[in-house]
């Protein structure tokens, strides 16, 4: 089930089941492990019934998943990641202004975080630590920055025509536009571009080309720390998610309730 697949159909569950789907995302995804798998299934026809307006078949699936994941999940080794995810905060899906979307990073010692929101009230957060073949380099700032352009694009099967995604990092805004001109092969400063295991790529050439093919996504500068209210929901998910990495605490709800009210002040600032 692709990303944005997922976040609509989270919108048709009232919210004790949706906290309880959201839960449950990561199993959702392709994994190689049977009983993994099984799981999602169960949460895909879960949110299959509320289509349908089945509300107690969805409360039913979600029950079956959940004792699933309690008697699997802690001896899986193909568990899903949950250093990261991603939601939304329902009730500013409505929205019919232009959509607008912030990144933003955070990086302190050997870890780091990334984290968007977009006006239309999606979020997403992911945490990421070193080792000896991180293929970072030293522009670690930099490419954690792109990363989480990367991140946001990434949850839909193709980004809504005409978004508009707002950046405090003017170096990370250099290379976006560079990539848009058609400057496609310029990289940060020691950017590994040897194969990698997890993707048929390296994240910043994958989105060096989806950013090249898409002349409508605009990028644009908006100074940090300076009251903006999606640059500063973006900036609390990314230090959240770096926090995270060493300090375990259940992120969905902070964030969901830090995104709510950055939102409230977006929207409202907008209205007027």
């Amino acid at each position: 089930m692709r990303p944005d697949e997922f976040l609509r159909a989270l919108d048709l569950l009232p919210t004790p089941l949706h906290e309880r789907a959201v839960a449950l995302r990561a199993y959702a995804r392709v994994t190689r492990c049977e009983d993994c798998q099984r799981i999602g299934d169960a949460v895909r026809l879960a949110l299959t019934a509320a289509h349908y307006d089945e509300l107690a078949s969805a409360r039913q699936l979600l029950d079956t998943a959940e004792q699933q994941a309690g008697r699997h999940g802690s001896t899986c080794r193909s568990q899903p990641d949950q250093q990261h995810g991603r939601g939304r905060v329902g009730r500013w899906a409505g929205t019919s202004a232009p959509l607008v979307a912030a990144t933003d990073a955070s990086w302190k010692g050997r870890g780091g975080g990334i984290g968007y929101v977009v006006s239309d009230g999606h979020w997403g957060l992911r945490s990421r630590g070193t080792d000896r073949l991180d293929p970072t380099g030293p522009s670690r700032v930099l490419i954690n920055e792109l990363r989480a352009v990367d991140f946001l694009l990434s949850a839909y099967d193709e980004a809504p025509a005409g978004l508009t995604v707002l950046l405090d990092s003017l170096a990370a805004l250099r290379y976006l536009h560079r990539w848009q001109a058609g400057e496609g092969d310029v990289m940060p400063a020691g950017y590994s571009l040897r194969p990698r295991s997890s993707s048929a790529q390296p994240t910043l050439v994958r989105l060096a080309e989806l950013v090249g093919r898409r002349p409508d996504l605009s990028f644009a500068h908006v100074k940090g720390h300076s009251g903006h209210a999606l640059n500063e929901a973006a900036d609390g998910l990314s230090h959240m998610a770096r926090r995270r990495l060493g300090e375990p605490f259940d992120v969905r709800p902070r964030a969901h309730a830090l995104v709510d009210a950055f939102l409230r002040d977006w929207h409202t600032t907008v209205a007027s």
